[in-house]
């Protein structure tokens, strides 16, 4: 059975050395010891989001506290090519439950979308707390999975700003794919994938220097509208078909994360 995982402030684990004493307090420090037991003699893993992994032994607890010893330390190397989720805002939470997948199955980042046909609408109000609960959400998801990098929750955009964020990282040095998941493609995900990677040989060099990023684009319960879907195909996305049947909000992002993954070598 795998350690259980908690998470320190992101960096703190950068002077972090074998045999070297670490704190855990705060919220998660009394999590650790309040809610989920731990005990003295107890290994765990603390991670900071930065790729770090120090799996520890606790020494002693306080009320809200512990004190940790580093017994081995481990550094993730990021992907080459960097996966984000843009999720339209979903009612029934379904927009959170894809988040949270999403995580479990290793996305390197989030980014809610504000689209023409979502039934959920985030005004100025309503958006700091939503951003909050995306976030949480992601934290959460992250110590289940036992993840050392923390995925970023992007600002939130409307069509026309992601419209406008599409062209600026297609046009960019970086190679970027962003694909349109929607039943207009005629393409299946995996060509389009391929294609790019094909174009964009020094991808698939596992230890290369090369960075790139495919940016998955999810539509509401209401679909992508036809007047959204021709301004992001001019910015220069692309669309894909992820299979022969339309999946819920919920399921279409994961699903298509796990393909892209395998595709790209990461699984």
């Amino acid at each position: 059975m795998s350690n259980q995982c908690f998470f320190l402030p992101v960096g703190d684990l950068a002077d972090a050395r074998v045999d070297t004493e670490l704190s855990l307090d705060g919220p998660e420090g009394h999590h650790a010891v309040t809610v989920k037991r731990v005990h003295a003699g107890e290994l765990i893993d603390l991670v900071d989001g930065t790729g770090v992994r120090a799996v520890v032994e606790v020494v002693a607890t306080q009320k809200s506290s512990l004190t940790a010893v580093v017994r081995a330390l481990d550094v993730e190397a990021a992907p080459a090519v960097g996966i984000t989720l843009i999720q339209a805002l979903a009612k029934g939470d379904r927009d959170l439950q894809a988040v949270e997948s999403a995580v479990e199955l290793g996305i390197s980042a989030v980014r809610p979308w504000q689209s023409d046909r979502a039934i959920v609408r985030w005004n100025e109000a309503k958006a700091s707390k939503a951003i909050g609960k995306w976030e949480s959400t992601v934290l959460s998801a992250l110590k289940q999975s036992r993840r050392t990098f923390l995925p970023a929750v992007l600002p939130m955009l409307t069509t026309g700003a992601l419209a406008k964020d599409i062209e600026e990282r297609t046009g960019s040095a970086t190679p970027t794919l962003v694909l349109i998941l929607h039943e207009r493609g005629t393409a299946p995900l995996a060509q389009v994938i391929d294609q790019w990677l094909d174009a964009n040989p020094a991808l698939r060099d596992a230890e290369g220097t090369t960075r790139g990023e495919i940016q998955l684009v999810v539509g509401p319960e209401g679909g992508i509208s036809d007047a959204e879907l021709e301004k992001f195909m001019a910015a220069g996305a692309q669309v894909a078909l992820l299979g022969q049947h339309v999946l819920r909000a919920s399921t279409a992002g994961p699903a298509a994360l796990v393909l892209t993954r395998h595709l790209l070598g990461q699984l």
